[in-house]
């Protein structure tokens, strides 16, 4: 079997999956404890007004008239209308508002990680029981172990008690609001209207959205930086220990090659799952850091549907949270036949 009958293999594949979701937010929204008309007009609607609403959701329809528009409006990605959250505005039209902020947190809770977690555990694998190996491991056990709300938290104290006479002497030279660009306050949502068509770029209010986000994005991508350190770590090791490595240094090879070029790439194989499945800390762990932070994200916004009850728009978000997951796991085999030549498949 070919890359591509691979790749088209598992996009068929799909299909089943997302049809179990509809129906599952279907039997939800249909048959769970929510009612929808209660939720539309109030637990105390009843008599004329609430049959009405009733027959204006198609709910007096029979199940299988119901199931086969649900499916078919899914399917066209015709996503409805919020019933609670921002009553009668199109999901389409929420998700382009919240969603480019959200996709900034998340820009930011990947590189982070990337950049810090993947060469602390490369430095720790090359250079093992060392000080810096012990710092490096210690500190990412440490980091996976606090949990996202209590460092949303901590961040916050720590960072306003820099401003205006910090509580903490040696904190006194620091302050988080004056450090670099300006801002006013270390919660809300960035701006982002940092670019202006064609090629015109607002570097002084690119700094500010920047800064913004950095702490939560530190925060969400927390447990990932953790885990590619010491998933990183325990690679580089193995790695090192492979014949093809001896063989390259008996070659005579620069270390330089030999780390690049030989171990710097199988061991990224390990840490493919790793940096894709990021997605799915992003959709659970922005819930709560876009909350903390005041952000108003898709994520935000789909905690306060599920709290109050707007399914329509919580069973929207999370059928687009489904299509993104299933496409990132597509591009996890896609990367690891990029990385790994080894990797095939059988009919």
């Amino acid at each position: 079997m070919t890359r591509w009958d691979y790749f088209l293999k598992r996009l068929l594949l799909m299909i089943p999956v997302l049809f179990l979701v509809m129906t599952g937010l279907f039997v939800l929204l249909r048959m769970g404890p929510i009612d929808p008309v209660a939720a539309r007009l109030g637990p105390q609607a009843s008599g004329a007004e609430a049959e009405r609403m009733r027959q204006r959701l198609g709910l007096t329809r029979p199940l299988w008239e119901q199931y086969t528009e649900f499916v078919w409006e899914f399917m066209t990605l015709d996503l409805g209308q919020s019933w609670v959250v921002q009553s009668d505005r199109p999901v389409w039209e929420i998700v382009r508002n919240s969603g480019p902020v959200t996709l900034w947190l998340g820009f930011w809770a990947i590189l982070l990680p990337l950049f810090i977690g993947i060469p602390l555990g490369m430095y720790a694998g090359l250079n093992p029981n060392s000080w810096g190996d012990y710092t490096a491991s210690f500190g990412a056990i440490l980091w996976l172990a606090m949990p996202n709300f209590w460092l949303c938290v901590m961040v916050l104290s720590l960072l306003r008690s820099t401003h205006g006479g910090a509580d903490w002497p040696f904190m006194g030279w620091f302050d988080w609001y004056t450090f670099g660009p300006n801002i006013e306050s270390i919660v809300g949502t960035p701006d982002l209207n940092f670019y202006s068509p064609p090629f015109s770029i607002d570097f002084a209010q690119l700094g500010r959205d920047i800064k913004y986000i950095l702490p939560p994005a530190l925060i969400l991508g927390s447990a990932s930086m953790a885990a590619e350190a010491r998933i990183g770590r325990t690679a580089m090791l193995e790695t090192a220990n492979s014949n093809y490595i001896e063989t390259a240094k008996a070659k005579g090879l620069r270390d330089r090659v030999i780390v690049w070029k030989h171990m710097f790439r199988n061991a990224l194989i390990p840490l493919i799952p790793v940096i894709t499945n990021e997605a799915f800390l992003l959709i659970g762990g922005s819930v709560i850091v876009e909350t903390v932070f005041n952000i108003n994200g898709i994520g935000r916004i789909f905690f306060r549907a599920l709290v109050s009850g707007d399914m329509p728009l919580a069973g929207a978000l999370l059928f687009l949270f489904t299509i993104v997951v299933l496409g990132l796991n597509v591009l996890q085999d896609l990367l690891y036949t990029i990385v790994d030549p080894r990797v095939g498949y059988e009919r």
